[in-house]
């Protein structure tokens, strides 16, 4: 989901072997926040203390068990879904992981603005990246069939990588876009099939819990596929399980879903504007008391 270096309309034609694939504007885009500066997150809770007992309940109870889901659901999926040509068992697979994290870690999850969304159109749904945590999330509290975008980086870790691999998520190489191709256009033919995507238009998960800058080209496929973007805000999930730990403080988490917005009649020139229309949407779902 980064900016490269020729024509978008080369992904569907597959006219790519002289030039890398452009999936973003050919200019450097830059979006600046609408603060102009930190705003305290309303939701973070530093009176809340999590002692050693909080430190042991991590370490040697839900650790192990996230680890234990990930290795038995993982391995299970191999066979499960080795003739899934529509990707809903492994979707099951994937779901049932989640739910089974989220039930061992006790943070319950309220979702609002979920039921104003016409879940049976494909939307790009995109959502602030701020933990692990961040994927039980959404595949356990949104009913419906999805792919994800995710950095190459992911196929490297054992049970994680095969899964991501076999179930069809979408695979971005963020060091050599051109080995991207054939993800990013299933996923364009998903999205025009109905078959929603989930997007970290960060690119990565937030080292301090603040909204980071989106990649310059996070909404090409939305506007490609001429589907709406609905903005996402995963509240709490960095107060949980931020980065560099693995201290799972329990809390309650929050899903706030806004309002489509529509690409209809966009192009690769209004990039830029629409970076920065959804960014401050999910940017307003977040930092709401």
């Amino acid at each position: 989901m980064q900016e490269v270096k020729s024509s978008v309309d080369q992904v569907e034609s597959g006219a790519v072997e002289s030039r890398p694939l452009e999936i973003a504007a050919p200019q450097t885009v830059t979006v600046v926040s609408p603060s102009a500066s930190p705003r305290r997150i309303p939701h973070a809770s530093p009176a809340l203390k999590h002692g050693w007992l909080s430190r042991m309940r991590s370490y040697f109870i839900f650790d192990p068990l996230i680890w234990f889901y990930t290795l038995v659901m993982g391995v299970i999926a191999i066979p499960g879904g080795a003739f899934d040509r529509t990707g809903r068992r492994l979707h099951w697979f994937s779901y049932t992981w989640s739910w089974l994290i989220m039930k061992t870690i006790s943070s319950p999850v309220k979702v609002t603005g979920l039921d104003q969304i016409d879940t049976s159109k494909p939307h790009v749904y995109a959502v602030n990246h701020a933990s692990a945590l961040d994927i039980p999330v959404l595949y356990t509290y949104l009913p419906f069939q999805f792919r994800i975008a995710f950095k190459k980086e992911l196929l490297s870790y054992p049970v994680v990588g095969w899964q991501l691999r076999r179930s069809g998520q979408v695979c971005i190489d963020q060091q050599n876009p051109a080995h991207s191709i054939s993800s990013i256009r299933a996923a364009l033919k998903g999205l025009r099939a109905g078959l929603p995507l989930v997007i970290y238009p960060e690119g990565g998960r937030t080292p301090d819990g603040e909204i980071k800058p989106f990649l310059p080209g996070a909404f090409f496929l939305a506007i490609k596929a001429q589907v709406d973007i609905v903005p996402v805000a995963l509240v709490g999930t960095y107060e949980l399980l931020p980065m560099n730990t693995y201290h799972i403080k329990c809390r309650p988490l929050e899903m706030r879903v806004g309002e489509p917005i529509s690409t209809s009649g966009l192009t690769m020139k209004d990039l830029e504007a629409l970076s920065a229309k959804v960014r401050k949407a999910v940017e307003d779902l977040y930092y709401r008391a």
